[in-house]
């Protein structure tokens, strides 16, 4: 199975080999990495590892333990989408079957964004959405939290469910993708949420890429 892996980390010359030096000797095969930020000595960063299905993450998390100020944000379950570059790949889908794009969109961010599921909302009165396509993961019809103010963000629902939205269809329908047991949706995260439903607008409706949001 594949885990992601989001740690904290001194940004200094040699501090990403040892993590990865120490993911390798803990029995994990880096899949992919990807940083997230960076700043005042700090970086966040991901990676995306193969891990035995139905082992511990114990020795993961002792391992990373012991690198000096490596923090574990956290560890979870993911997908990887297929291909070198599978935004555009999904892209090129959305243009193929427009009549199913937005379907195609959704059922694609789970694996583009390491969540359990995303979906399309529409507004059902009074203020409320009504989730009206789900990927596998995701239940039709399902009670969402308040996603006002529809644009792109990410944040925590009571339950403690991880949630990134933005607007689609040139606001008519929200994009929704959720995750529990992970941190939350990083920025980059909901930029490339955005930076896809805005390419999904442009192919679908000849709205400029990038401004779905506004």
């Amino acid at each position: 199975m594949l885990l992601r892996i989001r740690v904290r980390l001194p940004d200094r010359p040699g501090t990403l080999g040892q993590v990865a030096r120490i993911l390798g000797a803990a029995g994990a095969d880096v899949v992919q990495m990807a940083v997230l930020e960076r700043g005042v000595g700090r970086a966040m960063d991901d990676f995306t590892v193969a891990w035995p299905a139905g082992a511990g993450i114990e020795r993961l998390v002792e391992g990373l333990g012991s690198v000096a100020g490596v923090d574990v944000v956290g560890i979870w379950p993911t997908l990887e989408p297929q291909g070198a570059f599978p935004d555009a790949a999904v892209i090129g889908q959305v243009a193929a079957v427009p009549e199913r794009g937005m379907e195609i969109l959704a059922d694609a961010v789970p694996a583009l964004l390491s969540a359990d599921w995303a979906g399309l909302a529409e507004p059902a009165g009074e203020g409320a959405m009504l989730l009206v396509h789900a990927s596998v993961g995701g239940v039709p019809g399902a009670a969402l939290p308040d996603l006002e103010p529809l644009r792109p963000r990410a944040f925590t629902a009571p339950d403690g469910t991880q949630y990134a939205v933005c607007p689609l269809a040139l606001g008519a329908v929200a994009l929704v993708a959720a995750r529990t047991g992970a941190p939350p949706f990083h920025r980059t995260e909901v930029f490339r949420l955005e930076q896809l439903a805005g390419a999904a607008d442009a192919v679908l409706y000849g709205a400029p890429a990038g401004q779905s949001a506004s």
